[in-house]
């Protein structure tokens, strides 16, 4: 029989639009264009990666310990019992948990499937893209302890504001009949039952779990550092390129409308939010405000495309629609707070 296999079909994103090839291809461009900025901008990115190297070793360590041991099974304790209280726990938990989305896709739609309470589901979604202990390490490292701790409670918060939210509107047009037809149970990560069984806190006596540990660790290093690469990349850029001045006039100043712009910006700005901070380390030290800041990295990380696809998969557009509203809104809120501590 002739073999009738083909090769994969050729993807741009895949094999293109990568963070490597991205970065090869901005050092290409300055090489060619701005030849004298070429090896400042690999020191400050090679700096930036050292200074943040150990941040980024714990992270990759407590993730793959967590995944190894099945610590993510504690994640489904939130969706038990009284609905208030789930919703505490789903956005404490949502907030804290070093997970990503496409891990917890399978997981909500058979929740949802059997019944559970949209409000806790909302609270858990919302939280979770914010904050997780790699994210928490590296945006202490850049930005501070004290940005840090503040967007885990903005994350916490942020939850409990839309499954309250959502808990009070049940009943409305809005959250109806909320799932879509065949909510997607697949995922990125290739999670089949995800969340079953109990944690094995001593796992490295079974093979298959120290498989998980070094898979898992390598899998969260790789992924850390090609994007962390990246956003170093073009915060050396934009300290360079980007006049302080525009940024100042755009979202410096005081009140609540660089708040507001910061979040309605953040929303659609950013694909990942490891890179963005980054971003947002530059953005400050141009004029951007603490508390438009803060607007866009909630806004940002909630809207980012892999958390927005989760949604997208399983819920009715409506649905879709206000998690995206409680983001924003959260966002603004979230900024005014932390501006007004400043």
């Amino acid at each position: 029989m002739a073999d009738t296999s083909q090769p994969a079909p050729f993807s741009l994103k895949g094999h293109i639009l990568t963070p490597w090839t991205v970065a090869a291809g901005i050092f290409a461009l300055i090489a060619l264009l701005d030849w004298p900025v070429l090896w400042p901008t690999a020191l400050f990115t090679a700096n930036a990666l050292l200074h943040t190297g150990p941040f980024i070793l714990f992270a990759v360590l407590a993730v793959a310990y967590m995944k190894a041991s099945g610590a993510e099974n504690l994640i489904a304790k939130a969706f038990e019992g009284n609905p208030v209280r789930m919703v505490v726990f789903a956005a404490l938990l949502g907030g804290l948990s070093p997970f990503c989305s496409c891990e917890v896709i399978p997981f909500i739609a058979a929740l949802l499937a059997v019944g559970a309470p949209l409000g806790a589901v909302m609270a858990f979604w919302l939280a979770s893209p914010l904050m997780d202990p790699a994210m928490f390490l590296i945006t202490s490292s850049e930005l501070g302890w004290d940005f840090a701790i503040a967007k885990a409670l903005a994350a916490v918060g942020l939850g409990m504001m839309g499954g309250f939210g959502t808990l009070l509107l049940a009943r409305s047009p809005v959250f109806v009949d909320p799932l879509r037809e065949r909510p997607a149970v697949g995922g990125c990560c290739g999670v089949q039952k995800p969340f079953s069984g109990k944690p094995q806190w001593k796992f490295w006596s079974d093979v298959d779990h120290v498989r998980t540990f070094r898979d898992t660790a390598l899998d969260n290093g790789i992924f850390l550092l090609k994007w962390l690469m990246l956003a170093y990349v073009f915060e050396a850029l934009m300290l360079r390129y980007v006049p302080a001045e525009m940024i100042a006039q755009f979202l410096g100043g005081q009140g609540a409308w660089p708040v507001i712009k910061g979040a309605l910006i953040g929303a659609p700005a950013y694909l990942n939010g490891y890179m963005a901070v980054g971003m947002v380390d530059a953005l400050l030290d141009q004029g951007m405000t603490q508390g438009a800041a803060m607007a866009f990295v909630v806004a940002g990380g909630v809207s980012c495309i892999p958390a927005a696809i989760a949604v997208w998969a399983l819920v009715k557009p409506r649905v879709f629609v206000a998690y995206l509203t409680f983001a924003i809104l959260g966002a603004m809120v979230a900024g005014g707070l932390w501006q007004w501590v400043q």
